[in-house]
C-alpha cells in the first residue's frame, strides 16, 4: 500500500523546511523524511553548536585578558566543560524544537521518521512505507570524511560531530587538517585550556585562501598557543599505552600517537584526543540513486543544472549533497532558487550566486568573490587595496588589532571582484562588498559613501580610495 503526496523532501537541513512549507502554501501535501535529528547539520552538529562554543571560548579568553582591559578576576578562569556543553546544547535544542513545532503545526506536512531510498522517479520507500509523489527533493547533506591513513581503524578518533559530545577539556587535542573546521576547533579548545597541535599535509593553512590570509591566521593562533606541523606528507596513527596511575579506562582518554614526516619537529606527536577534520562527503551512497539513473560525480555529489534539476525529471537536489556550496547560506539559497523556479515563474540560477563564506575564529575571516590569486590568474587589469586592522580606530579601541582588510577591483570596469576581511567584525563587514557586487555597481558606490565613526565599516571606503595596480 502506498501514500500519495505532491512532494517528498528527503532531509530536514537548511533547504528542506522552507521547501516543504512553500509547497504546502501552493496547496500541496508534503512528506518530509528524516532519519536522525530535525534541522540537519547546521542546527545540530554544525553552525549553531560550534558558534555557541566559539562564544563560550571567547568569554573565557576575554576573562584571561582582564589586566589588559583594567580589571583582575584574581585567578585563572576555571572552565566547567559540562556547563559549556550544556549551554551549547540548549542553544541547538531551541532551534531543533522550533523546527519540530513548525512541522507539527502544519497539517499539510507529515514528518516521516526513517531512512529513505528512491525506488523510482516518483517513489520513495521508508521502511515498509511507500511514498508516491510528483516531486522529490533530495536534501541529505554531508558527513565528515574519514581519511584512509595507516592505523586510523585501530584508534579512537573524533569528528566535527562527535567532538561536540565531550564533557571535559582535552589534555592535548591533536587535529588532522588545517582548514576551516580544524582551525575553529583548535582555537575553541585552546581557549578552553587544552594543549592543541594542528597537523596539515600542505605547506600552509587553509590553502584555498591567499598566502597573506593563511599567514595572518596562523600568526594569530600561534599567539594564543596553538602549535602547527605543516608539510606532514606521511601521517599514521598508533595507540600508546597509558600505564600512568589513575588512567581512565575509557579508550578515548588513552594516548594516541600520530606519526608525521616533516622537515621540522619530532616524528611522533602524542595526545589525549584526536580530531579528524579533513573535509566532508555527501550522504548519497545509500539513497538508491543508481537504480533510477540520478547522476553523481566522482566524489558522490549529485549533479545538478543551474536550477538544481538532476538528470532525472521530477528529482531535484539541494544543499550540501549537490556540491554547489556546502554552506548553510548556500543551502538556504538553493531552496530560494528552487521555489522561485517552481512556483514564482522567476528563473533564478545557481550561477548568479557570488561565493561568500566565513571562518569563525575570533577574530573571524569574511570572504567574498575572487581571491587575489584568482584575480591575478583571470587576465584582468586588477587593482588592489589593503589596510591592516591596527590602522582601524574601532579595532584599536577594542584591543583587537589582528588581521587586515583587502579588496580587489577591475581597473577597466570599476567592478568589485572580491574581498577578504580578517579581523574584528570581518564576517559582518564583508557584506558591504557582497551587496555592491550583487548590485553590479562600481566600487565608487562604497568609496564615496559616508560611514559611521568609529566602526570597522568606515575604513572600507577609505581603503578603496587607495587602490594600486596588482603586481
Amino acid at each position: 500500500m502506498s501514500d500519495r503526496y505532491d512532494a517528498v523532501v528527503i532531509g530536514t537541513g537548511q533547504a528542506g523546511p522552507g521547501l516543504a512549507t512553500r509547497a504546502t502554501k501552493e496547496g500541496g501535501r508534503v512528506a518530509v523524511v528524516e532519519r536522525h535529528l530535525v534541522g540537519g547539520t547546521g542546527v545540530n552538529v554544525g553552525c549553531t553548536p560550534t558558534k555557541a562554543l566559539v562564544g563560550s571560548a571567547r568569554a573565557i579568553h576575554m576573562a584571561r585578558r582582564g589586566d589588559e582591559f583594567g580589571f583582575d578576576i584574581g585567578a585563572e578562569p576555571v572552565v566547567d566543560m559540562a556547563r559549556v556543553k550544556e549551554r551549547m546544547e540548549a542553544i541547538a535544542q531551541a532551534s531543533n524544537d522550533g523546527l519540530n513545532k513548525m512541522f507539527d503545526q502544519n497539517d499539510a506536512i507529515e514528518l516521516v521518521r526513517g531512512h529513505a531510498k528512491i525506488d523510482g522517479p516518483n517513489r520513495v520507500v521508508v521502511g515498509d512505507r511507500v511514498l508516491d509523489t510528483e516531486r522529490i527533493f533530495v536534501n541529505v547533506g554531508a558527513r565528515p570524511r574519514i581519511p584512509d591513513l595507516p592505523g586510523v581503524n585501530a584508534i579512537d578518533y573524533l569528528t566535527s560531530s562527535s567532538i561536540l559530545e565531550l564533557d571535559e577539556v582535552p589534555d592535548h587535542l591533536i587535529i588532522i587538517g588545517g582548514s576551516y573546521v580544524g582551525l575553529e576547533f583548535a582555537q575553541i579548545h585552546r581557549r578552553l585550556g587544552a594543549q592543541v597541535t594542528v597537523i596539515e599535509q600542505g605547506p600552509r593553512l587553509i590553502s584555498r585562501e591567499d598566502p597573506d590570509v593563511s599567514h595572518a591566521i596562523r600568526e594569530m593562533l600561534e599567539g594564543e598557543g596553538v602549535e602547527f606541523r605543516l608539510n606532514a606528507e606521511c601521517i599514521g596513527f598508533t595507540r600508546v599505552d597509558d600505564d600512568q596511575p589513575g588512567s581512565h579506562p575509557d579508550r578515548r582518554k588513552g594516548r594516541i600517537g600520530v606519526d608525521v614526516d616533516c622537515a621540522d619537529g619530532s616524528p611522533q606527536i602524542v595526545g589525549s584526543h584526536l580530531l579528524l577534520a579533513v573535509g566532508r562527503i555527501p550522504n548519497t551512497d545509500d539513497l538508491g540513486l543508481d537504480t533510477v539513473g540520478v547522476d553523481t560525480d566522482e566524489h558522490g555529489y549529485i549533479t545538478v543544472d543551474d536550477q538544481l534539476r538532476t538528470s532525472v525529471d521530477g528529482i531535484w537536489a539541494v544543499g550540501d549533497c549537490n556540491g554547489e556550496g556546502a554552506f548553510t547560506h548556500t543551502s538556504y539559497n538553493d531552496h530560494e532558487i528552487l521555489v522561485a523556479n517552481l512556483f514564482d515563474e522567476d528563473p533564478r540560477r545557481v550561477s548568479d550566486r557570488i561565493l561568500c563564506y566565513g571562518l569563525f575564529t575570533d577574530p573571524p575571516l569574511g570572504r567574498v568573490g575572487m581571491t587575489e590569486s584568482q584575480a591575478r590568474d583571470s587576465g584582468r587589469n586588477v587593482l588592489i587595496a589593503k589596510r591592516p586592522m591596527k590602522s582601524v580606530s574601532r579595532a584599536i579601541e577594542m584591543s583587537e588589532t589582528a588581521g587586515f582588510m583587502k579588496f580587489l577591483v577591475d581597473a577597466d570596469t570599476h567592478e568589485l571582484l572580491g574581498g577578504a576581511i580578517f579581523g574584528l567584525n570581518g564576517d559582518e563587514v564583508i557584506h558591504l562588498i557582497a551587496d555592491v557586487m550583487y548590485a553590479k555597481a562600481p566600487y565608487t558606490t562604497i568609496s564615496r559613501a559616508v560611514h559611521i565613526h568609529p566602526t570597522v565599516s568606515e575604513l572600507v571606503p577609505t581603503t578603496l580610495q587607495n587602490l594600486e595596480p596588482l603586481d
